[in-house]
């Protein structure tokens, strides 16, 4: 029986939006501690070149968006000074899927319930294309990081360890 094409929030958006990506796939496992080097690998792609979306909260300003490759941390220093907040922290896992529609292992920055300031680590600049999560665990989209950046009003700065 043929594998039934998924068709995300995110990815209806960027159709709607003619922004060319490509749809990847991958066998997902349990979400766990290295999740985005692991999605890295099933990929073929380098864990440098991959990215994962981390959510989190700056004390002045609210939600943001943080896109980093796969193999980083999150500096909570760094995106607190990048966004104008004093501190920031992670939200709590509760809270993803109410803030953002997504579960999990599978928040991509494109297509979130609200638009929330969107950061993306500076090594993007190193590639053309980079993958993000398309919207749900096994399914990512490998697009031109202008497109990306453009789409989502991100900017780019120096918010990993």
């Amino acid at each position: 029986m043929a594998k039934k094409r998924i068709t995300t929030n995110a990815m209806r958006m960027l159709d709607k939006a003619k922004i060319e990506y490509e749809t990847l796939e991958y066998e997902a496992d349990e979400v766990g501690d290295n999740f985005g080097v692991h999605t890295a690998e099933k990929l073929g792609l380098s864990a440098a070149q991959t990215y994962k979306t981390l959510v989190v909260r700056g004390d002045k300003h609210g939600v943001m968006v943080c896109c980093i490759p796969a193999d980083r941390e999150l500096d909570l220093k760094k995106i607190a000074a990048c966004s104008g907040n004093k501190k920031a922290e992670m939200i709590h896992l509760k809270e993803l899927l109410p803030l953002t529609g997504y579960i999990r292992g599978g928040v991509s920055p494109i297509g979130m319930k609200k638009d929330y300031p969107t950061y993306i680590d500076e090594a993007c600049k190193g590639f053309e294309k980079i993958a993000v999560s398309a919207g749900v665990c096994g399914r990512s989209l490998m697009m031109n990081v202008c497109g990306l950046l453009k789409f989502t009003n991100a900017r780019v700065c120096d918010i990993t360890k």
